[in-house]
């Protein structure tokens, strides 16, 4: 990298490290920098920059499927129908080692598949079981430190909204990224399960069984409050698999569906539907702020040269491509300390991307691979939003969450390993897609 490029790459990054250290929103610290960027080493008018990149992030019309998955999220969560699914699965696990704390693998894998969201994941399971868990005994440590690191699968199992800004963003199909997701998250899940019947196995004490009973009409007869549930999960990624709804027109009728339920329950109250809407907006406009500033962010550097060079950087050292999603991951893992999930995909892609095609690695592959990266930073501190989560329901300091959730973030790296050795288990199910 020649020296001129060296300081432009210092004084940007160096302005945007101060920008998020002084608390400013994540968007608004991306657009400073930009500006600062283009009117320090660029003669290009920085404001009609600014405003063709914005435009031509925000007309995109793959980005109209992010609100209203977001929508169908909020409908589930406040309209009461993701509760259901604790009572429905509660008699399946009770006996089972590691009891209902199983409860929180399940629960955020089933809610992950209608909701895109980690955050909405892990708010509404939790409401649903760490109280439940309180009152049973259950080892807290566990307890928290399960959710903390099954509410990421809300960002790696479809309709995931992150999914849905990388594949823009990277230029891939959305359906094909999300039939990617699908095994590696159903992967992550089954190893989540394995370690916490491991732990039931080794010491029973972490779960107490009470003295309920629960005969096999109890069992069959609750699977019936996870039919909104399934239903949903085959509306949306059924007709995005079976080629007959693009993802944006599979989102409108998961919202469809999800009002239809709500209103079968009679949960779908005038007052419900207001929340519903307010919360999907204020959730979607805090997104989209992070990838319109992220976008701008990532024309300056375009023009300014700094992505083509630090890639030129690191092909020099001549890893091969293993070392290199190595040295990628550990800072992913960095930067998971530092922003949130959405900032590190619209903020490295531009440099990345580049380098693991370079190297041979399929864009799809590596999109659930940086997913897997993000899912880390959610419980990563000091700004892992899932512990931000779990500590607004519990009271427990970030550090301790964070200390409970250890095991589950060694768990998602052991996935990414296993992912990165076995990479059709990411590409089998996009291969065999109807629609292009």
């Amino acid at each position: 990298m020649d020296p001129t490029t060296a300081n432009m790459s210092l004084v940007v990054f160096g302005v945007l490290f101060l920008a998020l250290g002084s608390g400013v929103w994540v968007g608004f610290a991306l657009f400073m920098v930009g500006l600062v960027g283009m009117e320090l080493f660029s003669s290009l008018p920085a404001g009609y920059n600014m405003a063709s990149s914005v435009w031509a992030t925000v007309g995109k019309w793959e980005y109209v499927a992010l609100p209203l998955f977001i929508l169908m999220g909020e409908i589930l969560y406040r309209s009461g129908i993701s509760e259901k699914l604790f009572k429905a699965l509660v008699p399946w696990l009770y006996r089972l080692p590691g009891g209902l704390l199983l409860m929180n693998i399940l629960s955020c894998t089933l809610f992950a598949a209608v909701s895109g969201s980690s955050a909405a994941t892990t708010a509404t399971v939790g409401r649903i079981t760490l109280a439940e868990f309180d009152k049973l005994g259950y080892d807290r440590r566990l307890a928290m430190g399960s959710l903390a690191g099954a509410g990421t699968l809300g960002f790696l199992i479809p309709p995931s909204l992150i999914m849905i800004v990388y594949a823009i963003l990277a230029e891939v199909s959305v359906g094909k990224m999300f039939m990617a997701g699908i095994l590696p998250g159903l992967l992550l899940s089954g190893v989540y399960v394995t370690y916490i019947v491991y732990r039931g196995l080794r010491d029973p004490s972490i779960a107490p069984r009470g003295q309920e009973t629960y005969s096999w009409k109890d069992r069959i007869t609750g699977l019936k409050d996870l039919l909104p549930t399934l239903a949903l999960i085959l509306m949306v990624l059924g007709s995005i698999y079976a080629g007959v709804a693009t993802p944006t027109e599979a989102a409108a009728l998961g919202v469809f569906g999800a009002a239809v339920f709500a209103a079968i329950e009679r949960s779908m109250t005038p007052r419900v539907a207001f929340e519903c809407l307010v919360g999907a907006v204020k959730t979607n406009a805090m997104i989209m702020l992070i990838v319109v500033g992220a976008g701008f962010l990532s024309r300056v550097m375009g023009f300014l040269g700094i992505p083509a060079a630090i890639t030129q950087a690191i092909l020099e050292l001549n890893l091969s491509p293993y070392a290199l999603m190595v040295l990628l991951g550990a800072v992913y893992v960095v930067l998971g300390c530092l922003l949130d999930g959405f900032s590190i995909v619209v903020m490295t892609l531009p440099i990345a991307l580049p380098m693991v095609t370079a190297a041979g690695f399929d864009p799809i592959w590596f999109g659930i691979y940086l997913i897997l990266m993000v899912e880390v930073s959610q419980i990563t501190p000091p700004v892992g939003f899932n512990l931000f989560v779990i500590q607004g329901l519990t009271g427990e300091p970030i550090t301790r969450i964070a200390r409970y959730a250890f095991p589950f973030f060694l768990l998602m790296l052991l996935t990414t390993v296993i992912l990165t050795a076995f990479p059709e288990i990411a590409l089998y199910l996009p291969r065999l897609m109807v629609n292009k």
